[in-house]
C-alpha cells in the first residue's frame, strides 16, 4: 500500500493503480476485481447520479420561464379578397372545395385525385350537367339500332345506312372517328351557361353581368417629377424623340422614343 502526496490511499491490483477512496464502504478489505476469478462477484459502486433527474425537475419548476405550447389552431382561415361578390357569399366554416362547390363555381379544372371532401347535404348547388370538367363515367353500354343485311344462312353480311356521304373519294371517310358521329359534346361557352337558369345559383349570375360590365379605366395621372424631367428633355432636344431617347444623362432609364413622345403629348394635353 502506497500513500500518495495528495492524502489519497493508492492500491495495486491486475488492473493497475486503483483509489480505495469509493470502496470505504467495504471494509478495510479491497475486494478483488480480478476477471480471472470466477467466484468475484462485481462490487455495488455508489451512484452518484441518482438524484439528477429530481434535481433537475426541482430547477424547472423554480424557473420562470413558462412551457411553450402548441396552438390547437393548425388550420388556415381563408378571407378572400379578390371579389366582392364572392367575399359577401363566403362562408368561413367551410373549406375553399366546399363554399366553390356551394356558389356554383368549379375549384379545379383538372378530375380529382385521391380523396374527395366531405359534401354538405343541405347547402350543396347540383354541377351543370354540360359542365366541361366535369368527368362522367358510362355505367351502361350505349344501345342504338341500325338496318343490316343477312345471307340465307342469317349471318350479316353489311350494316346499312351507316356510310357518310364521301364526295371526295377520301378513303379515311369510313376510319372511326368520335368527333364526326355526335358523339362528343361541344361546349356553347358562357352563353351556354346563360341559357341554363336552373342549374346556376345567383352567385353566378352576378360573377356573369359584372363581367359584363367592365370596371372604368382610372386615368393616369403626371406627377411634378415626371413633368420636371419631360421639360427638361423638350428645353434639351426639342422635338426629336430619338435624341431624347439616346441622352443617357437625362434619360438614364432607357426610356424609348415612342414613350418618352407619348409622355411629352399627355404633358401638353394633345
Amino acid at each position: 500500500m502506497l500513500e500518495a502526496s495528495h492524502g489519497q490511499n493508492l492500491h495495486f491490483c491486475a488492473h493497475g493503480l486503483i483509489d480505495r477512496a469509493p470502496f470505504r464502504n467495504f471494509g478495510s478489505k479491497l475486494p478483488n476485481l480480478s476477471r480471472r476469478n470466477p467466484s468475484t462477484t462485481n462490487p455495488i459502486l455508489p451512484n452518484r447520479t441518482a438524484t439528477m433527474g429530481r434535481e433537475l425537475q426541482k430547477k424547472k419548476r423554480r424557473s420562470n420561464r413558462q412551457p411553450v405550447k402548441q396552438s390547437n389552431k393548425t388550420k388556415k382561415i381563408l378571407n378572400p379578397r379578390g371579389n366582392n361578390i364572392i367575399a359577401k357569399n363566403w362562408d368561413k366554416k367551410e373549406t375553399l372545395a366546399q363554399n366553390y362547390r356551394r356558389l356554383g363555381l368549379v375549384a379545379r379544372l383538372k378530375a380529382p385525385t385521391g380523396g374527395v371532401e366531405k359534401k354538405l347535404g343541405a347547402t350543396t348547388t347540383g354541377i351543370s350537367k354540360n359542365d366541361p370538367f366535369a368527368i362522367t363515367s358510362v355505367g351502361k353500354a350505349i344501345v342504338s339500332e341500325a338496318k343490316v343485311e343477312r345471307d340465307a344462312d342469317g349471318k350479316i353480311i353489311r350494316v346499312l345506312g351507316t356510310t357518310r356521304p364521301n364526295p371526295l373519294n377520301d378513303p379515311l371517310n369510313n376510319l372511326d372517328s368520335d368527333s364526326e358521329d355526335g358523339a362528343g359534346e361541344e361546349w356553347g361557352g358562357i352563353a351556354e351557361r346563360e341559357a341554363e337558369e336552373e342549374d346556376t345559383t345567383d352567385v353566378v349570375r352576378s360573377l356573369i353581368e359584372e363581367s359584363h360590365n367592365p370596371a372604368p379605366k382610372a386615368p393616369r395621372y403626371q406627377s411634378e417629377g415626371e413633368r420636371e424631367w419631360l421639360e427638361k428633355l423638350v428645353e434639351k432636344h426639342g422635338d426629336d424623340y430619338g435624341a431624347m431617347a439616346r441622352d443617357a444623362k437625362l434619360n438614364p432609364m432607357q426610356q424609348t422614343a415612342r414613350d418618352i413622345g407619348r409622355r411629352i403629348k399627355k404633358m401638353r394635353g394633345e
